[in-house]
């Protein structure tokens, strides 16, 4: 194949590059664009599963303060119970001491001491009076002490009475602290489930993009592989054209050099000057080994 064949085909070589690299551009375009909506999502995927992470984690501190509530309704539950107990025993002794109760109201056994012991201060008593008058007061107080005694536990019923009002209270504080809980844990937990949902189609979504951009790489393998051969190949035409040319330039370097050596050897003959070149060519090829 002469030199003008080999540039022909190195011509024809060009087309075909220019074509191959129109396909080339157009497929890595199509797959810049598919791995930079694959990589959108992927960081889309990436941001939801973080929010999907951050509900998990606010649901169960929710789930935790439900819990916590509950232990603290239910303790505060149990012990009115034991409250209960003691104002049954509490009845049950305001009973019995009513049982004991003189038959006097306790107006009147407080008025009659009241009066007693003012007679006692403002009055001049004898000595016998005086003790009888103590000891009527002593017997009365005896008396009035089982109503007393009746009013001390009716304050104690009273006291616990309350108490237990205020743990009912509290109990139920709690409670509907803890139903507010649950339906935040409710919603939250649902907004959960949503992002999981979401999040589940935007990663089928990517690994659909990235199975494109992959058979999209795999289809335009063939075309860069052509390419790359194409281009081989020109290289190796453009070396051999090289070469050739090479060797023409030193064929007529040769022919020319041959040329002005007869010529310089016509001049010495004729006994005509040399040039300087001439003459150089002419001593070189004398000094040059005879084949």
């Amino acid at each position: 194949m002469d030199n003008k064949e080999k540039t022909a085909e190195i011509a024809a070589i060009n087309l075909q590059l220019s074509t191959l690299e129109q396909q080339i551009k157009a497929a890595n375009g199509e797959a810049k664009k598919l791995t930079e909506k694959r990589d959108r999502l992927n960081d889309d995927f990436r941001k939801l599963r973080q929010e999907t992470q951050n509900l998990r984690e606010k649901r169960d501190s929710l789930n935790e303060k439900v819990q916590t509530l509950k232990m603290l309704r239910d303790e505060t539950h149990s012990r009115i119970p034991v409250i209960t107990e003691e104002l049954r025993k509490i009845a049950e002794k305001i009973n019995e001491l009513k049982k004991k109760t003189p038959k006097r109201k306790q107006r009147d056994l407080q008025q009659e001491i009241d009066e007693i012991e003012w007679k006692i201060q403002t009055t001049s008593l004898d000595l016998e009076e005086e003790k009888q008058l103590i000891a009527s007061v002593k017997q009365l107080g005896i008396q009035l002490d089982a109503y007393k005694r009746i009013e001390n536990q009716k304050k104690k019923a009273i006291e616990l009475r309350e108490h237990i009002d205020t743990l009912a209270s509290q109990a139920n504080n709690f409670h509907q602290e803890m139903n507010v809980a649950v339906q935040e844990s409710k919603e939250i937990h649902a907004r959960m489930l949503s992002k999981i949902t979401e999040s589940k189609k935007v990663k089928i979504d990517a690994d659909k993009l990235h199975s494109a951009y992959i058979e999209e790489k795999e289809k335009i393998k063939p075309v860069n592989d052509e390419y790359q051969m194409l281009l081989e190949r020109r290289r190796q035409l453009l070396a051999l054209v090289k070469i050739e040319e090479e060797n023409e330039r030193k064929g007529r370097e040769h022919e020319m050099r041959k040329h002005i050596i007869s010529e310089a050897r016509n001049k010495l003959q004729k006994g005509k000057e040399l040039s300087w070149d001439e003459f150089q060519l002419l001593n070189d090829e004398n000094s040059e080994p005879q084949n």
